[in-house]
């Protein structure tokens, strides 16, 4: 079996394996048949301006888009974008792909589209080719610069670390038209979701607050700030901003509400969430179903399983429909307290009430099974529901197949994952490898070892490959 697998490996590891998925003839295979070559991020450029080469020909531009020979195969905007998609982990081929689908096939590249390529581009700090794109945008109609453009490039570039060149995207949008006050709520969103809350914070509040910025900060903003101290764990920051805010006048609503209570149960402290919940009942704030859903959730830690379901039923009786959050939640909470033939029930139950259950539905219950055949059971059963399993489902169970020694399914997992399109990222490779060199198949971990090298995705130092770092280096992958 395991002979038969490693034969058809390179077959199965095709970097155009996603897109036969996808197209139905082999033009773009033909005419881009040379290897891939490495897509490991280059050094987070600071470099704003875009500019284009002097001597630029026109099949890199995706606007010079000549009428396509009448044999060349027919694209929708659909099969484009799951292209790219597949293509996330290789920008190099995303680039190519979106050039040979306009040049080549007369597509018409829509905004979509082009946010969509940025994003891969973006992923691997390449913002000098992402720039090149968004001034090719803005000469059509058909694909003008939106907010979500920008929403793209904040995201990539604070999480590149790169502020400053952020807040100069946020300035460059003014001749878009897009300089505005979602623009600057997007830019202060992506500064708070990476972890820049001290400069999110200086640009709201500080002295130069006003300088340059279309400024807006009500309570949308302050929420998303107190959001960023929640996801860098700062609690007692958390507390002083929470504070601060009843200090400054500032209208607390749902969401604000939402988030100290996620903090409280995120902080070890359950039962001050249900405080909050009894406060906001008592301010006749009207409850949705994530404050339900968090109260549940810290209900369940503080007094038991059988409180939550309680409360389950009580949100039920008051009108509150329980979404895939709540019945994740119960799910959980059952599995935890070793139920997990209680949680199936309420996985039956989820498809009765017309709710799809999503990836984490079965996540939650994967981390509790123990027994392989059963996991591949529910594995099969969750594709059967038409949920889409994530990279991280993939490794999640190779690694735990991986951990009990079991191979056999880790290569069924990693063959369903390349036979539903999915590009290997490292985190696959090394559960991957991390199996094998268990099982003492030093060699072929070693094959895959530097495929993925040759891939540009970062391989973990394993002694038995002989990769160990140097002392002073870190073995952690």
């Amino acid at each position: 079996m395991l002979s038969s697998l490693h034969s058809r490996r390179h077959s199965l590891l095709s970097p155009h394996h996603s897109l036969l998925l996808l197209l139905r003839n082999q033009s773009f295979l033909t005419s881009h048949s040379h290897p891939s070559s490495s897509t490991q991020p280059s050094k987070p450029k600071s470099y704003f301006q875009p500019k284009s080469p002097p001597n630029s020909t026109p099949h890199l531009n995706p606007l010079h888009n000549p009428k396509a020979p009448p044999d060349s195969p027919s694209f929708d905007q659909t099969t484009v974008l799951q292209t790219l998609s597949c293509y996330a982990n290789d920008w190099k081929r995303a680039l190519e792909f979106f050039t040979w689908v306009s040049t080549s096939c007369g597509f018409r590249h829509t905004t979509e589209s082009y946010n969509r390529m940025i994003d891969v581009l973006g992923k691997f700090f390449e913002f000098d080719l992402a720039w090149n794109l968004i001034v090719q945008m803005g000469k059509s109609a058909d694909s003008m610069p939106n907010h979500v453009t920008f929403r793209i490039l904040f995201k990539r570039y604070v999480s590149a670390h790169l502020v400053n060149e952020a807040v100069s995207s946020y300035h460059k949008a003014h001749e878009f038209g897009l300089r505005d006050e979602v623009s600057f709520s997007n830019l202060i969103d992506a500064l708070c979701e990476y972890k820049h809350v001290i400069e999110a914070e200086e640009m709201c509040f500080g002295k130069n607050a006003n300088v340059g910025l279309c400024l807006c900060v009500d309570t949308k903003i302050y929420n998303m700030i107190l959001r960023g101290w929640f996801k860098m764990g700062w609690w007692s920051k958390c507390r002083e901003f929470w504070e601060e805010m009843d200090r400054r006048g500032v209208e607390k609503d749902l969401y604000s509400y939402s988030i100290y209570m996620d903090i409280q149960c995120k902080s070890g402290k359950p039962w001050k969430v249900v405080k909050l919940y009894k406060e906001m009942k008592e301010k006749g704030i009207r409850l949705d179903v994530v404050v339900y859903n968090t109260t549940v959730n810290a209900m369940g830690r503080s007094d038991g399983v059988e409180f939550a379901l309680r409360l389950y039923r009580e949100m039920m009786e008051l009108g509150c429909e329980p979404n895939v959050v709540t019945y994740n939640t119960i799910i959980k909470l059952l599995c935890e307290n070793g139920r997990v033939r209680e949680a199936y029930k309420v996985l039956d139950q989820m498809q009765v009430k017309g709710c799809a259950p999503n990836v984490i539905t079965y996540h939650s219950i994967f981390g509790y099974l123990e027994k392989p055949r059963e996991i591949l059971r529910l594995f099969d059963r969750m594709m059967g529901s038409g949920v889409r399993p994530r990279m991280d489902t993939y490794v999640m169970l190779m690694r735990k197949f991986g951990r009990w020694g079991f191979l056999r399914p880790v290569f069924v997992v990693w063959k369903k994952m390349e036979e539903h399109g999915l590009s290997p990222d490292e985190h696959a490779y090394n559960a991957l490898i991390d199996a094998l060199v268990q099982k003492g198949m030093i060699d072929m971990a070693r094959e895959y070892d530097q495929e993925m090298l040759e891939k540009g995705l970062s391989a973990k130092p394993r002694a038995d490959l002989g990769t160990k770092l140097v002392s002073g280096g870190s073995e952690n992958g």
